[in-house]
């Protein structure tokens, strides 16, 4: 299949959108996370641990995009709010997990629920096969930045 080159004009047009959209969701979840006691780091971090179970503060960190000392901080921050605890590995006790508790996993399910509530308000004035293409070309769009970001 050929493709052609995308016109600077499109490239333009369409990194703008898509800094506005992405500007556009993270007022609305910021919104959504003022009625719960976390922050938007602590969202993304327990968004992580619920994706990918129990991680250590490095592996955390490393999907985070944080310094391991401001992970450290922030993970100790949700222990005291029983969110998360420390566990330490069965199999090399000097290794410690992090480990997602259920207020935590509660409060991820109802924000996550309240963004797709958002979404689903958003996309009512789209019919099906509008809202098709747009999830068909979003995962295009996926796939090829995950692609392009492992050259890289």
């Amino acid at each position: 299949m050929e493709h052609n080159k995308t016109s600077p004009e499109s490239i333009v047009k369409i990194e703008k959108r898509l800094r506005y959209i992405s500007g556009m969701i993270k007022q609305n979840g910021r919104k959504i996370l003022h009625n719960y006691p976390i922050t938007s780091p602590q969202f993304v971090a327990l968004q992580w641990l619920l994706e990918e179970g129990d991680l250590t503060i490095g592996e955390l960190s490393n999907r985070i995009s944080l310094a391991f000392s401001t992970t450290t901080d922030l993970v100790d921050r949700m222990e005291k709010n029983d969110l998360v605890e420390r566990i330490r590995d069965e199999k090399d006790r000097r290794v410690v997990r992090i480990h997602l508790l259920e207020k935590g996993k509660v409060i991820i399910h109802e924000v996550i629920e309240k963004r797709q509530e958002y979404l689903q308000e958003v996309l009512q004035g789209f019919d099906v096969e509008q809202a098709a293409t747009l999830n068909h070309l979003l995962d295009l769009l996926y796939n090829r930045m995950k692609e392009v970001n492992k050259k890289s």
